[in-house]
């Protein structure tokens, strides 16, 4: 008898081991996604050295998180510098994410038709472009 639960319960371990449910499997991917959902509780969103207030940011991250991953710029070691600080006139957004002991960078470089998104944190640095009509639209407001 003994053997027998045992048994039941070495299978239905097995069987959450190979086939997990998608909330674990959703959890597990966004650990390492390129382009995360930001929640507008976490963040602080400033332009130019000024913040943000709380309409606009909860846009902002609104529009963020809707944006349309393009394509990832791959960085060589060395040139991170000039991800972090290109030489562009455009005046970049900045988002502070401080979540359950984390800290993330995302510099947001706006253009006509596209965004650049450098992601730092760590020591490590992510370059990815986004499409987000909205987002373009918010930052020509800004200016």
């Amino acid at each position: 008898m003994i053997w027998t639960i045992i048994g039941i319960a070495i299978g239905v371990i097995l069987i959450f081991i190979t086939s997990p449910t998608s909330a674990l499997v959703g959890w597990f991917l966004r650990q390492f996604s390129l382009h995360p959902q930001l929640d507008p509780k976490e963040i602080t969103v400033s332009y130019n050295g000024r913040y943000l207030g709380e309409e606009e940011k909860d846009r902002f991250s609104k529009y963020f998180n809707e944006a349309q991953f393009i394509e990832r710029h791959h960085i060589f070691p060395g040139t991170e510098k000039s991800f972090l600080q290109p030489d562009t006139n455009v005046i970049p957004f900045v988002i502070n994410v401080t979540s359950r002991n984390k800290e993330m960078n995302f510099i947001i470089y706006p253009y006509k038709d596209h965004v650049d998104v450098v992601k730092q944190w760590k020591k490590k640095v992510a370059s990815f472009s986004l499409q987000s009509e909205q987002l373009q639209i918010f930052s020509l407001k800004a200016i």
